[in-house]
């Protein structure tokens, strides 16, 4: 069985530790580094190509957003778990907004943040429930205001957009081309108001589209 290979990325040596010992005892998961800030962060993104990059936002050197930015703009295939102190809005939305998948706090439980892990290697968001509210507290308003409904194709889509599917993915899974689920997708964030495909993720979790039997869905 392949092993989620994760990145640890945090400015205190006992946190790193702590977090290696403990993602070890996961059968499915392998720690390939560890780096004290986002500089080294950067430098051992390049060199290992982790599947997960487990991130804290105060750093030295370098701050955790833009290690965040920099990293998905040197490895795009990683996913990104932000486990961190921090809760404040100007944290929280930057990161998400940077390309962070997930948001922990240090207070998770270690089931929560292998949990996690997981679910951030597959494509879906996984939020602390602090930060889902505030999430769902920006987006509420607006989803509100909307007065068109999804049809049912484009609630399948939405369905496997949360699931971590890709456009190509989505379009072999519907049978449909991949401009007809670009074009899907632009009329679900249109209809939502929605900014991105990870608010897409977290309003179908909310609504309890995600994990539906609908038409669409894999065998």
């Amino acid at each position: 069985m392949d092993k989620i290979s994760v990145l640890i990325v945090d400015d205190h040596p006992v946190v790193r530790e702590g977090l290696r010992a403990f993602l070890e005892l996961q059968e499915d998961m392998e720690v390939v580094g560890e780096a004290a800030d986002g500089v080294e962060a950067l430098e051992k993104v390049g060199e290992l190509l982790p599947d997960v990059a487990l991130i804290d936002l105060v750093m030295p050197k370098m701050d955790g957003i833009t290690t965040i930015r920099q990293i998905k703009n040197l490895s795009p295939s990683t996913r990104i778990l932000v486990l961190t102190s921090f809760s404040e809005d100007d944290k929280v939305f930057p990161a998400i907004k940077a390309g962070a998948l997930g948001y922990l706090m240090k207070d998770a439980t270690p089931a929560d943040l292998s949990e996690s892990i997981r679910s951030v290697y597959r494509g879906q968001p996984s939020l602390h429930p602090q930060i889902a509210r505030k999430l769902m507290n920006q987006i509420a308003p607006r989803e509100e205001q909307a007065e068109e409904r999804l049809t049912l194709r484009e609630t399948e889509v939405l369905r496997l957009i949360a699931r971590g599917h890709s456009n190509k993915e989505i379009a072999a899974a519907l049978t449909i081309s991949e401009k007809t689920v670009k074009a899907h997708v632009s009329n679900i964030l249109q209809k939502l108001h929605l900014a991105d495909r990870t608010q897409a993720a977290l309003y179908a979790v909310r609504e309890k589209i995600a994990n539906d039997g609908q038409p669409g869905d894999r065998p």
